[in-house]
């Protein structure tokens, strides 16, 4: 997977999209593969930003 250009809470809302759907049924075996998939590298993206986010805080935290 490529470095995806997306927010966090785009990628948040993303995944709230495509559980719902799932929950619903309303994917087909396809698509479910494709969809769990696309969750697994949101998920990715977001775990990232929070360990880049928790770091610099932890950065500036550190010089006071």
């Amino acid at each position: 997977m490529t470095k995806e250009k997306i927010s966090y809470n785009e990628a948040v809302s993303e995944i709230e999209t495509i559980l719902q759907k799932i929950e619903e049924g309303k994917l087909d075996v396809d698509e479910l593969a494709e969809k769990v998939s696309r969750v697994t590298d949101l998920l990715k993206i977001c775990r990232d930003k929070l360990y880049f986010t928790e770091k610099q805080i932890g950065e500036i935290l550190d010089e006071d």
